[in-house]
This record gives C-alpha cells, sequence and structure tokens, in this order.
C-alpha cells in the first residue's frame, strides 16, 4: 500500500518544485545592434541577418553563463525553502503535542485532586455510581430538567423507583472544586431543610452529582411569575422561609464543621410535594472549623444582588456566617415584596430599590401595598420585612445569627424594632448579639431589637 505523505510536506514540495521551475527559466538576454532589417532583436541561433555581427543569436557561448546564475539564484531559494518546510513539518506537531499535553495535565490534575478527596473521605453516605448506571437511570438523558453555568439537570429513575435529579457538571474549574465542595458538605449531612445527595459518579470528564427529586421546582417561579396556578399565599410563604432558615441555621452550627453557603437564593431553594423548602447547590460552599468568627476566602463569590458587601469592601467587617445571613434577608424581603428587589421598570423611581422604600414606607407608619394579600398576612408580610433589613445590614455587626432570625419569625410582631436604615451609616452598638436586648417582657433568644442606638 502506497504511504500517504503528510499534507505539510507535500505543500511545500509543491512550492519548492515551483521556485525550483522559475529559477530555471531565467534567461540572461543577449542584445545585439538592432539589425538592418526593420530593428529585429536577437534572431536565434543558427539564423541571423547578413549585416549581422557572427555570434548574433548564437546562445551556445551563454550556456555556462545561464547555468551558473541559475545555480546561485536556486541555492537560497532551497535553503529558504528547506527552512521553512523543517518548520511547519515539525513546528505544527510540536505545538499540537504541546497543546495536549496542557490539557491533559490540568484535567488529570483535576481527577487526581477528586480520586484523592474520595479516598480520604471514603465514609460518605452518597452511593458512588458508575457512568453506566446514570445513563441507565436517566434513560440516556431523555428527560432534561433545567440547564445552566453550572451543567444540566436530568430527571432520573433509581432501581427501587425512586424519583431523583442528576446534575451532569459542565465545564470544570479550580480542579474540581465545584464537585468536591458538593460531595464534602451535603454529602455528610442530613436535614429536613437540606436537600440530600444520593450519589454521584466520577468517570474521566465526566461527573454527575444525583439528588432527590424536587417535584414543586424552585422558589423562583413561585415568587415571580405572574402565572395563574402557582401563586402562593403569604401563609405559606412564610413556611417556606421559616423552613429556609431552619436549613441555614443547621448548616452554620448544627454540624462538626461550620458550613457556609456563600449562594442562598431563591433559585437554589428546591420544594417537594408538601412545598417543604430544601436549601440546595452547594458548588460555592466552604467548611470551616466551628470556632471560626472570621473566615478567609480566596475569591469573591455568590450572585450579584445576594451578596453581602463585606465581600467587596473589608472595611465594613470580616467574612463570616453573616455573609449568608445577608443573602437569606435580601431573599426575604423579595418573598414578601412578591418582587425582585431592584425593579428599574417600575412607575415610581422610589421604588426601584425595594428594601430602602419599604423601609421608609414603615418607618413613617404607612401600610404596604402588597397586592391578593389580607390584614392578617400583611402582618406576616410586615414580620418577614422587618427580618430581612435586620439581615441586610451594612455592617455584619448589626446582623442576627439565623439562630436569631428563627426565634425571631417564629415569636411575635410586636417584639420587633425597627433596625436602621440599610446601607446608611448606623451609630455604633455593643458587641453582643442582639437577641440579649427586648422590647417585650417575655424574651426570646431571637427578638431583635437595639435599644441602645439613639
Amino acid at each position: 500500500m502506497a504511504r500517504r505523505i503528510p499534507f505539510p510536506a507535500g505543500l511545500m514540495a509543491i512550492i519548492v518544485l515551483v521556485l525550483v521551475h522559475q529559477a530555471c527559466s531565467v534567461k540572461i538576454p543577449h542584445h545585439c545592434p538592432i539589425s538592418s532589417c526593420g530593428g529585429i532583436h536577437n534572431i536565434k541561433y543558427p539564423f541571423r541577418l547578413i549585416d549581422d555581427p557572427p555570434n548574433c543569436g548564437d546562445q551556445r557561448d551563454t550556456t555556462e553563463t545561464e547555468i551558473e546564475l541559475n545555480i546561485g539564484l536556486l541555492v537560497p531559494i532551497l535553503a529558504i525553502g528547506a527552512q521553512f518546510a523543517v518548520k511547519i513539518v515539525f513546528g505544527i506537531p510540536c505545538v499540537i503535542v504541546l497543546l495536549i499535553y496542557k490539557w491533559r495535565r490540568r484535567h488529570f490534575s483535576m481527577y487526581d485532586a477528586i480520586e484523592e478527596f474520595l479516598q480520604s473521605h471514603n465514609n460518605l453516605r452518597p452511593i458512588r455510581y458508575s457512568y453506566k448506571e446514570i445513563k441507565k437511570m436517566t434513560n440516556n438523558f431523555k428527560d432534561k430538567l433545567g440547564e445552566g453555568g453550572y451543567g444540566t439537570v436530568f430527571k432520573g429513575t433509581l432501581r427501587s423507583g425512586q424519583l431523583v435529579a442528576v446534575k451532569m457538571l459542565g465545564k470544570a474549574k479550580a480542579n474540581g472544586q465545584e464537585f468536591i465542595s458538593e460531595v464534602a458538605t451535603i454529602g455528610r449531612i442530613h436535614h429536613v431543610n437540606i436537600v440530600q445527595l444520593v450519589g454521584f459518579c466520577v468517570k474521566g470528564a465526566e461527573r454527575a452529582l444525583v439528588y432527590e427529586f424536587m417535584p414543586k421546582g424552585s422558589l423562583n417561579k413561585y415568587i415571580f411569575s405572574q402565572k395563574e396556578g402557582i401563586f402562593l399565599s403569604s401563609e405559606k410563604l412564610y413556611d417556606i422561609a421559616l423552613g429556609v432558615a431552619h436549613g441555614i441555621e443547621y448548616l452554620h452550627r448544627g454540624c462538626d464543621m461550620q458550613i457556609l453557603h456563600f449562594d442562598i437564593k431563591p433559585h437554589n431553594i428546591l420544594l417537594d410535594d408538601n412545598f417543604t423548602p430544601k436549601v440546595s447547590d452547594f458548588g460555592l460552599a466552604r467548611l470551616y472549623a466551628v470556632n471560626d468568627s472570621i473566615v478567609s476566602l480566596t475569591a469573591v463569590r455568590g450572585t450579584l444582588g445576594y451578596m453581602a458587601p463585606e465581600l467587596f469592601y473589608k472595611n465594613i467587617g470580616g467574612l463570616s456566617y453573616k455573609a449568608d445571613v445577608y443573602s437569606f434577608g435580601m431573599m426575604l424581603m423579595e418573598m414578601a415584596g412578591r418582587r425582585k428587589n431592584v425593579n428599574v421598570s417600575i412607575d415610581h423611581s422610589s421604588q426601584v430599590y425595594f428594601p430602602t422604600w419599604v423601609y421608609d414606607q414603615l418607618q413613617d407608619g404607612k401600610d404596604i401595598e402588597i397586592d391578593n394579600v389580607t390584614e392578617e398576612e400583611k402582618d406576616i408580610c410586615k414580620k418577614m420585612i422587618i427580618v430581612a433589613l435586620w439581615c441586610i445590614q451594612m455592617k455584619p455587626s448589626y446582623r442576627p445569627s439565623m439562630h436569631e432570625v428563627v426565634g425571631t419569625l417564629e415569636g411575635e410582631l410586636e417584639c420587633l424594632q425597627m433596625p436602621p436604615k440599610p446601607f446608611i451609616s448606623s451609630p455604633e452598638r455593643p458587641t453582643e448579639d442582639v437577641g440579649d436586648r427586648s422590647a417585650c417582657s417575655s424574651t426570646t433568644s431571637g427578638e431583635l431589637n437595639m435599644e441602645t442606638i439613639n
């Protein structure tokens, strides 16, 4: 069978042959005097006019000179062509090999990091599935539930008949850290308000996380959607908020490690058949020692609109579990108002940023206008808003803990005092927890007030 010539080598061979042909076709004209017959130049040998010189048109005396000149021109052309051919033939494969090496090194480094983590945490609750089992439980990835920057989620069924959601992770970042974060956090805990990680899969570039299935989807659509049939009452939203608060409290102080989520938002709160909320998506979560009041973070993480200001401005306070409190407060505000906190399309410019507008309404003793709510529900919404205003204080030290938030949501509205206005510089306060002082005669650990602020 004939050997196939590589395309770069074949191309260069053609280029060199063309250059050689051009070099060999160069002629040195032999100029003779204008002949006596009408100014005719260079009549070719052996023909000439009678009056022309004897060697006119005779090319035999120029052959040696032409060959020397042609060879002199051909040598540098061949040298340049050969050098260029070598660069093409050997350079392109070298570049390709280098790129493949870097790709394999980065990905194998990610696989090694994941495998090392799994081997050092071999007592994890979730089951490790093979990729073949993942394909089987999802019916070859037939029923897609959603897609985002994290990857794609498919509906699946275990052999037991249990429905699951299979998240196929997208392009890995930071050595597979998002996969490790998920397995390291929810893979070791169990709580009614935390989504359960059933299992996982790692095979080469394929990484999957298998969760319990949440048939009602995310909280996001129940807050902002205008479609009929998915409207939730204020009582139900209050129950969901309280459940989420319990879940975050458990993450902060219910485990042997402190788990900070860093991405609390409506989209990451999933609902089961009974609308029981479950905190999900732990790709940005981090584990810290329980006693760490201030934690370190190598990069800003979270979703704009829910990220605590200390993630950007270090001078207002250290980073801690209070970052999750802030995110919960922004979400709670949206749940109470049934709108985005920032809405530039709203009719009144004063209502563009909801937290500031609603604070002014409460401070002036005005009612908060919320559509489709009863008078009793207005009190529930007011409680949720005041708690949210405490949670989104600019300084972390002004915010309550999630334990205090739970106690306040379960307490009476009359026990709540208005906090300072968010994002406005507030007077200094003692370092004790806000729950240590109460406006009620019968206090609970979660009641928020600030009697010492003038």
